[in-house]
Protein backbone atom coordinates (compact mmCIF):
# COMPACT_ATOMS: atom_id res chain seq x y z
CA UNK A 1 0.00 0.00 0.00
CA UNK A 2 1.29 3.45 -0.89
CA UNK A 3 1.98 6.02 1.80
CA UNK A 4 -0.54 8.68 2.70
CA UNK A 5 0.23 12.11 1.27
CA UNK A 6 1.44 14.60 3.87
CA UNK A 7 2.87 17.97 2.86
CA UNK A 8 2.55 21.67 3.60
CA UNK A 9 4.25 22.79 0.38
CA UNK A 10 2.24 24.57 -2.33
CA UNK A 11 1.23 22.39 -5.27
CA UNK A 12 3.51 23.27 -8.19
CA UNK A 13 1.90 25.08 -11.15
CA UNK A 14 3.02 23.81 -14.58
CA UNK A 15 0.86 26.02 -16.81
CA UNK A 16 -1.64 28.82 -16.34
CA UNK A 17 -3.73 31.05 -18.57
CA UNK A 18 -7.00 32.93 -18.21
CA UNK A 19 -9.12 29.77 -18.35
CA UNK A 20 -6.95 26.80 -17.39
CA UNK A 21 -4.33 25.90 -14.81
CA UNK A 22 -2.23 22.72 -14.65
CA UNK A 23 -0.54 21.37 -11.54
CA UNK A 24 2.07 18.77 -10.68
CA UNK A 25 0.05 16.16 -8.81
CA UNK A 26 2.08 14.44 -6.08
CA UNK A 27 1.80 10.68 -5.66
CA UNK A 28 -0.31 9.22 -2.84
CA UNK A 29 -2.99 11.89 -3.18
CA UNK A 30 -6.54 11.49 -4.49
CA UNK A 31 -7.68 13.94 -7.13
CA UNK A 32 -11.13 14.37 -5.55
CA UNK A 33 -12.84 13.01 -2.45
CA UNK A 34 -14.54 9.62 -2.62
CA UNK A 35 -17.94 8.65 -1.26
CA UNK A 36 -16.22 7.16 1.76
CA UNK A 37 -15.15 10.64 2.81
CA UNK A 38 -12.15 9.48 4.83
CA UNK A 39 -9.55 11.65 3.11
CA UNK A 40 -8.31 14.67 5.07
CA UNK A 41 -6.64 16.08 1.95
CA UNK A 42 -7.35 15.81 -1.76
CA UNK A 43 -5.70 17.59 -4.66
CA UNK A 44 -8.98 19.39 -5.41
CA UNK A 45 -9.11 20.80 -1.87
CA UNK A 46 -5.46 21.80 -1.80
CA UNK A 47 -5.33 23.63 -5.12
CA UNK A 48 -8.60 25.47 -4.48
CA UNK A 49 -7.34 26.69 -1.10
CA UNK A 50 -4.05 27.69 -2.72
CA UNK A 51 -5.85 29.49 -5.58
CA UNK A 52 -8.25 31.34 -3.27
CA UNK A 53 -5.37 32.57 -1.08
CA UNK A 54 -3.54 34.26 -3.95
CA UNK A 55 -3.47 38.07 -4.08
CA UNK A 56 -6.23 39.38 -6.30
CA UNK A 57 -8.19 36.12 -6.29
CA UNK A 58 -11.70 36.59 -7.67
CA UNK A 59 -14.57 35.70 -5.35
CA UNK A 60 -16.63 32.75 -6.49
CA UNK A 61 -14.13 31.42 -9.06
CA UNK A 62 -13.47 27.76 -8.34
CA UNK A 63 -11.05 25.31 -9.93
CA UNK A 64 -12.57 22.16 -11.40
CA UNK A 65 -10.58 19.04 -12.38
CA UNK A 66 -10.97 18.24 -16.09
CA UNK A 67 -9.81 14.64 -15.63
CA UNK A 68 -8.42 12.46 -12.85
CA UNK A 69 -5.26 10.61 -11.99
CA UNK A 70 -5.09 7.59 -9.71
CA UNK A 71 -3.92 8.13 -6.15
CA UNK A 72 -0.54 6.53 -6.89
CA UNK A 73 0.08 8.42 -10.13
CA UNK A 74 2.18 11.59 -10.15
CA UNK A 75 2.43 14.24 -12.85
CA UNK A 76 0.49 16.80 -14.86
CA UNK A 77 -3.21 17.31 -14.19
CA UNK A 78 -5.45 20.01 -15.62
CA UNK A 79 -8.03 22.17 -13.83
CA UNK A 80 -10.46 24.72 -15.31
CA UNK A 81 -11.23 28.14 -13.88
CA UNK A 82 -15.01 28.02 -13.70
CA UNK A 83 -17.69 25.76 -15.15
CA UNK A 84 -17.65 27.01 -18.74
CA UNK A 85 -13.97 26.23 -19.25
CA UNK A 86 -14.51 22.90 -17.47
CA UNK A 87 -17.33 21.90 -19.82
CA UNK A 88 -15.36 22.78 -22.96
CA UNK A 89 -12.20 21.05 -21.77
CA UNK A 90 -14.02 17.90 -20.67
CA UNK A 91 -15.64 17.74 -24.11
CA UNK A 92 -12.14 17.61 -25.63
CA UNK A 93 -11.35 14.67 -23.34
CA UNK A 94 -14.61 12.93 -24.30
CA UNK A 95 -13.81 13.37 -28.00
CA UNK A 96 -10.29 11.99 -27.40
CA UNK A 97 -8.74 15.24 -28.60
CA UNK A 98 -6.32 15.41 -25.67
CA UNK A 99 -3.10 13.46 -26.14
CA UNK A 100 -1.81 11.96 -22.90
CA UNK A 101 1.64 10.45 -22.39
CA UNK A 102 2.93 8.65 -19.33
CA UNK A 103 6.25 7.30 -18.12
CA UNK A 104 6.06 3.84 -16.57
CA UNK A 105 8.62 1.44 -15.10
CA UNK A 106 7.74 -2.17 -15.97
CA UNK A 107 9.27 -5.40 -14.73
CA UNK A 108 11.41 -7.45 -17.12
CA UNK A 109 13.00 -7.00 -20.53
CA UNK A 110 10.63 -5.95 -23.30
CA UNK A 111 10.74 -8.09 -26.42
CA UNK A 112 9.54 -5.24 -28.65
CA UNK A 113 10.77 -1.65 -28.57
CA UNK A 114 7.26 -0.43 -29.37
CA UNK A 115 3.81 -1.85 -29.71
CA UNK A 116 0.06 -1.47 -29.27
CA UNK A 117 -2.01 -3.37 -26.73
CA UNK A 118 -5.70 -3.92 -27.55
CA UNK A 119 -8.11 -5.75 -25.27
CA UNK A 120 -11.41 -5.60 -23.45
CA UNK A 121 -10.99 -4.92 -19.77
CA UNK A 122 -12.82 -7.15 -17.31
CA UNK A 123 -15.77 -4.78 -16.86
CA UNK A 124 -16.21 -4.52 -20.66
CA UNK A 125 -15.97 -8.20 -21.56
CA UNK A 126 -19.71 -8.61 -22.31
CA UNK A 127 -20.14 -5.32 -24.15
CA UNK A 128 -20.84 -5.37 -27.90
CA UNK A 129 -19.81 -1.75 -28.22
CA UNK A 130 -16.59 -1.56 -30.31
CA UNK A 131 -15.63 1.54 -28.33
CA UNK A 132 -15.12 -0.70 -25.31
CA UNK A 133 -11.89 -2.04 -26.77
CA UNK A 134 -9.09 -0.43 -24.74
CA UNK A 135 -5.96 0.58 -26.64
CA UNK A 136 -2.52 1.47 -25.26
CA UNK A 137 0.56 2.35 -27.32
CA UNK A 138 4.03 2.13 -25.84
CA UNK A 139 7.64 2.75 -26.76
CA UNK A 140 10.75 1.60 -24.93
CA UNK A 141 12.89 4.51 -23.71
CA UNK A 142 15.50 2.65 -21.63
CA UNK A 143 16.13 -1.02 -20.88
CA UNK A 144 17.75 -1.77 -17.54
CA UNK A 145 18.74 -5.18 -16.22
CA UNK A 146 15.53 -5.91 -14.31
CA UNK A 147 13.06 -3.33 -15.62
CA UNK A 148 12.25 -1.06 -18.54
CA UNK A 149 11.41 2.63 -18.78
CA UNK A 150 8.47 2.97 -21.16
CA UNK A 151 6.63 5.92 -22.69
CA UNK A 152 2.94 5.06 -22.74
CA UNK A 153 0.10 6.66 -24.68
CA UNK A 154 -3.40 5.43 -23.78
CA UNK A 155 -5.66 5.97 -26.79
CA UNK A 156 -8.66 5.16 -24.61
CA UNK A 157 -9.09 6.29 -21.04
CA UNK A 158 -10.39 3.35 -19.04
CA UNK A 159 -9.71 3.09 -15.31
CA UNK A 160 -6.44 1.25 -14.57
CA UNK A 161 -5.98 0.61 -18.30
CA UNK A 162 -2.19 0.97 -18.36
CA UNK A 163 -1.69 -1.20 -15.29
CA UNK A 164 -3.99 -3.95 -16.59
CA UNK A 165 -2.54 -3.92 -20.09
CA UNK A 166 1.08 -4.29 -19.00
CA UNK A 167 0.18 -6.97 -16.48
CA UNK A 168 -1.58 -8.86 -19.27
CA UNK A 169 1.45 -8.42 -21.54
CA UNK A 170 3.63 -10.04 -18.87
CA UNK A 171 5.41 -6.87 -17.76
CA UNK A 172 3.55 -5.55 -14.69
CA UNK A 173 4.40 -2.08 -13.47
CA UNK A 174 7.04 -1.78 -10.78
CA UNK A 175 5.31 -1.27 -7.44
CA UNK A 176 2.00 -2.74 -8.70
CA UNK A 177 -0.05 -4.23 -5.86
CA UNK A 178 -3.62 -4.34 -7.14
CA UNK A 179 -3.34 -6.74 -10.06
CA UNK A 180 -0.33 -8.76 -8.85
CA UNK A 181 1.22 -9.63 -5.48
CA UNK A 182 3.96 -7.06 -4.97
CA UNK A 183 5.86 -9.43 -2.64
CA UNK A 184 6.31 -11.84 -5.56
CA UNK A 185 8.42 -9.33 -7.48
CA UNK A 186 12.13 -8.75 -6.97
CA UNK A 187 12.07 -4.96 -7.37
CA UNK A 188 10.54 -2.82 -4.64
CA UNK A 189 8.85 0.57 -4.98
CA UNK A 190 6.43 2.23 -2.56
CA UNK A 191 3.79 2.98 -5.19
CA UNK A 192 2.87 2.07 -8.73
CA UNK A 193 5.65 3.54 -10.90
CA UNK A 194 3.44 5.58 -13.23
CA UNK A 195 3.90 9.27 -14.05
CA UNK A 196 1.67 11.52 -16.18
CA UNK A 197 4.33 13.16 -18.32
CA UNK A 198 2.51 15.24 -20.94
CA UNK A 199 -0.82 16.68 -22.03
CA UNK A 200 -1.26 18.09 -25.55
CA UNK A 201 -4.43 19.71 -26.90
CA UNK A 202 -5.83 22.72 -28.72
CA UNK A 203 -7.06 25.28 -26.23
CA UNK A 204 -10.89 25.14 -26.12
CA UNK A 205 -11.17 28.94 -25.93
CA UNK A 206 -8.41 30.10 -28.29
CA UNK A 207 -7.65 27.11 -30.51
CA UNK A 208 -3.93 27.57 -29.80
CA UNK A 209 -1.97 24.30 -29.31
CA UNK A 210 -0.98 23.70 -25.68
CA UNK A 211 1.69 21.26 -24.50
CA UNK A 212 2.21 20.77 -20.77
CA UNK A 213 4.90 18.51 -19.38
CA UNK A 214 5.81 17.41 -15.88
CA UNK A 215 9.39 16.36 -15.05
CA UNK A 216 9.77 12.90 -13.59
CA UNK A 217 8.82 12.75 -9.92
CA UNK A 218 11.63 12.70 -7.37
CA UNK A 219 10.92 9.18 -6.12
CA UNK A 220 10.95 7.72 -9.65
CA UNK A 221 14.13 9.62 -10.52
CA UNK A 222 15.76 8.33 -7.33
CA UNK A 223 14.74 4.80 -8.32
CA UNK A 224 16.43 5.26 -11.69
CA UNK A 225 19.58 6.61 -10.04
CA UNK A 226 19.76 3.61 -7.69
CA UNK A 227 19.18 1.08 -10.48
CA UNK A 228 21.46 2.37 -13.23
CA UNK A 229 22.20 -1.04 -14.75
Amino acid sequence: MSKKFISTRPIKILHEDEHLIAFFKPANLLTVATDKGKETQTLDQLVNAQFAARPGALDGVKLHPCHRLDRDTSGVILFAKGHRAEELMMELFRQKLVKKKYIAFVHGRLQNVKGEIRSRLEEDRFSKDPEMISVTRYQLKQQRKRFAVVEVEPLTGRTNQIRIHFKGLGYPLVGENKFIFRKDMELRFKRTALHAHELYFKHPMTGVPVSITAPLSVDMQNFLDKNKT
